[in-house]
């Protein structure tokens, strides 16, 4: 039955985020009902060295010069995970782009996504879809790559919470995974939600409130509330490929 998944799929899950926040934000409801899963954050790596003045972002969450922004966020995650269901955090060595150093390629994500992984051992993995943000897109098309090395996974994308609703660009993904041989289709995945549970994770990330309130209307959205929404990756069914072609 096309988007009902098999009995076992999500026994061990995997979710990766390009940031501290956005499992939370965009996948929070698989992680409440698949309790002691692991999160891997991709830009979880401290800059060689911060900006002398603090970037916009930065000192929007409050932080000041001097401060050790990532030991601080690393903490805020720490809190969060334990809300989202006992998450178990894996946090990656690069660096978030606004810290304007060089710029790491998919291929060193995906070199480092996929030992990540494979030390749980996952059933499921649910990537973000990748979408207007420099780090969501290098996340997206890192995992793009470790999923053809790891066929014998179910390979899920969740949308990016705040920037899928900016036009198009949820399209535009899907469009370029539909073209690069996958097919990504909204999937039944067994998780209920609970808004009142994400919140509380969402204030968890204390210094990342006041720049998703001004970018995001962060709080719009948590109280509207905006349903999460996964989509299954997996090639077309035999003999629909040509479909592909139009």
């Amino acid at each position: 039955m096309f988007g009902v998944l098999e009995p076992g799929t999500l026994e061990r899950v995997v979710v990766v985020s390009p940031h501290f926040d956005d499992a939370a934000l965009g996948a929070s409801c698989v992680l409440f009902a698949n309790p002691g899963s692991t999160v891997i954050t991709v830009c979880a790596g401290k800059p060689p060295e911060y900006p002398a003045e603090p970037t916009e972002w930065d000192a929007l969450g409050g932080f000041k010069a001097g401060d050790d922004v990532v030991e601080i966020r690393r903490e805020e995650d720490r809190a969060a995970m334990k809300e989202l269901g006992d998450a178990e955090p894996v946090w990656l060595d690069f660096v978030d782009w606004q810290y304007l150093t060089p710029r790491a390629t998919p291929e060193q994500v995906a070199d480092a996504i996929e030992p990540a992984a494979r030390a749980v051992g996952p059933t499921a993995v649910f990537v973000p879809m990748g979408i207007a943000n420099p780090d969501h897109e290098l996340t997206q098309d890192g995992a793009r790559l470790v999923i053809d090395r790891m066929p014998e996974v179910a390979w899920f994308t969740y949308e990016d919470s705040g920037y899928k609703h900016i036009p198009g660009m949820l399209a535009w993904r899907i469009s370029k995974l539909f073209h690069s041989g996958l097919w990504p289709t909204p999937a039944v995945v067994p998780a209920p939600p609970d808004y009142e549970r994400k919140r509380r994770a969402m204030e968890c990330y204390k210094s990342q409130l006041g720049p998703l309130e001004r970018d995001h209307g962060l709080s719009i959205r948590l109280g509207a509330p905006v349903p999460e929404q996964y989509w299954r990756l997996a090639p077309p069914p035999k003999g629909w490929e040509r479909l592909t072609e139009r």
